[in-house]
Parts: C-alpha cells; structure tokens; sequence
C-alpha cells in the first residue's frame, strides 16, 4: 500500500489529523516515519478499522515505526484561526515533534501549508493509499480519543468516552442543558438552528 515515489532512504514522513468535524476538543496530528520494508496487511485509514485494530497498531507502530510525532491544535487555536489552519498548526508540530531527519511530507488530502523547504504531496484519501499517512491516521485517531476520554473524566454529561466530542443527537442535547464548556469550539454550531458560538 505504499507509493513508489516515496521509496526513500532518506524517510518519508506521512502526515495526518484526527478530530476536524468534531464540536469540541483538540484537533490532533500525528507524523509518522516507517521502516523502508515496513509491511502489515491490516494497516489502512483508521475510520475502515475497528477500535481494537486500532489499539493494536498503535502500540504496534510505536515498536516498529522509526519516528512518530504528535502535535495539535486547542479549541481555543481553533476558534482563533479556523479549523482548516489549526489542522495545519498541528501537522507542522507533529513534523517538528519528530525530531528526524526526512526528505519528504506525505500529506492526507488535497491541501497543505508548506512546512520550511520540505517537498511534500498531498494525496486525496491518502490514509488508504500511501502507508505513512495511514500510519498517521492511526496515531492521530487513537491519541485524540484516548484525550477526549481523560476530558470526559471533567465533563462527564457530554459522553465524550462515546462521542469523542463529535457532533451526535446526545451531544448536542447534553450541550442545550449545561451549555458550552472550554473544550467546545468557537465558532462552531454546536447547535442546530443556533448561531455560532462566539
């Protein structure tokens, strides 16, 4: 699953976010750089993998990935800057998280801010295609979630341990009864028929 035009020896960091369509919480990164003969038949997009695939590969790519990176952007970045930048905030900080010498960026999706002199690709659906960037997913994924259930130790009515902060029925009901919290992001309709909070 991998392209050949990242076949480096140099390393190919592959990049990619977790948590953009969600009304509260971080949006998550992560950059990571495998082995040049890395192979797994499981790995792919994260969303096409059960929890417990998820949890397997992630403790399996930080015993076998040569670099991971997390990075991310608060709810507060993301009502200052708007999702978009705040997903490109939290890559640059899992690049720079890295630590690592590596000659290109494979980015998730069909938009990126440049990061120094890096080349980088973006890939449309990339975290099926290229495998760093479903690698990435991984990490991002499950880190994030891993964050929204500490959260949920805070903010219990919000379900965070199910919705991880996504925007479902209960979610947004929980939301109309106590309000917004810090976690919840500005700017965003937390509810339906409401404008922005600000």
């Amino acid at each position: 699953m991998s392209l050949d035009l990242w076949a480096n020896p140099r390393g190919v960091a592959g990049t990619d976010e977790a948590g953009r369509g969600c009304l509260a919480g971080p949006v998550v990164a992560a950059a990571v750089i495998l082995p040049l003969n890395f192979r797994n038949d499981v790995l792919n997009d994260s969303k096409k993998l059960t929890a417990v695939q998820r949890s397997n590969l992630y403790d399996l790519l930080y015993r076998e990935a040569v670099y991971i990176g997390v990075g991310w952007a608060t709810a507060e970045e993301i009502g200052r800057i708007n999702i978009l930048q705040a997903s490109f905030t939290a890559m640059h900080r899992a690049l720079d998280a890295l630590q690592a010498p590596f000659c290109k960026i494979a980015v998730d999706g069909n938009r990126f801010k440049p990061y120094g002199q890096k080349d980088y690709e973006c890939v449309v659906k990339g975290d099926g295609v290229v495998m760093e960037i479903a690698a990435a997913s991984i990490i991002a994924k499950v880190y994030r979630d891993r964050w929204m259930q500490k959260l949920h130790q805070q903010h219990p009515e919000y379900g965070w341990d199910q919705n991880k902060g996504y925007p479902t029925a209960l979610h947004r009901e929980a939301i109309r009864t106590f309000g917004p919290t810090a976690e919840h992001r500005r700017g965003f309709r937390l509810l339906q028929g409401q404008l922005d909070f600000k």
